[in-house]
């Protein structure tokens, strides 16, 4: 196994992007696409690493770039995000165009699935509310704020969410919602919820308990193994 990688430049509502592509040179036979979508600081070198280990479970993959550039600290990262946040119908367009370009560097590999982290989470599971034709969405430790435009009356992916109990930035009431609303689009969904975790459980720099961000070795280790089981089976 040898995997490669390479930077994908494009370009969207006037906004130069920059995607990650790695694949297995030694692979004979095209490989189902993963997107992955980014946290709100933008594609950093996390993601890239991220990209490189679904390559290396047999998937082509494409970590996304939103933004154009990555913040540097929790105030350039809020201001990256919220114009996503408050104009939804241009973080759709904006995934569904970075889908594109991941589709056109593996016009072989009909099925995709996306991923996403944190903000990312958000937007992946956007891909999935306004119906795109994807195999499934993975949610890790995602936000669940509903869309107030561009949902599909069903969602044709599954849908599986990764969650931490204790994150702050999606209390309880916002995961019974997702679930409603999941369920209300007859999406074939699961949820895993692990306790005493908090938001960012799978970023190993995360360690501010007061932000309520705190790295947890044991739920990522279990997050990661049901993303390449739902992997397995929706690819």
């Amino acid at each position: 196994m040898t995997i490669k990688t390479s930077t994908v430049p494009y370009e969207h509502a006037g906004d130069s992007l920059n995607g990650f592509l790695a694949w297995d040179d030694a692979a004979g036979e095209p490989r189902p696409l993963v997107l992955v979508s980014h946290a709100w600081g933008g594609q950093t070198d996390q993601e890239r690493e991220i990209a490189k280990y679904i390559a290396g479970l047999g998937y082509t993959a494409f970590a996304l770039d939103l933004f154009g550039r990555t913040g540097k600290d929790r105030d350039e990262n809020r201001a990256l995000m919220t114009p996503f946040l408050e104009d939804r119908a241009k973080l759709q367009s904006r995934m569904t165009a970075s889908l594109e370009v991941a589709r056109a560097q593996a016009p072989a590999a009909h099925a995709a699935a996306a991923i996403g982290f944190c903000f990312g989470g958000l937007c992946v599971l956007d891909l999935a509310r306004i119906g795109t034709d994807l195999r499934g969405v993975v949610s890790f430790h995602g936000l669940f704020h509903k869309p107030d435009v561009g949902k599909a009356e069903t969602i044709p992916a599954k849908v599986l969410i990764l969650h931490g109990w204790d994150d702050p930035m999606a209390p309880p009431e916002s995961v019974l919602s997702i679930t409603e609303e999941m369920t209300a689009a007859k999406a074939d969904w699961r949820l895993h919820a692990f306790g005493h975790t908090m938001h960012a459980f799978t970023n190993p720099a995360a360690n501010d308990p007061d932000f309520g961000t705190v790295y947890n070795e044991r739920a990522a280790n279990l997050s990661w193994k049901a993303m390449e089981d739902f992997l397995t089976e929706i690819l």
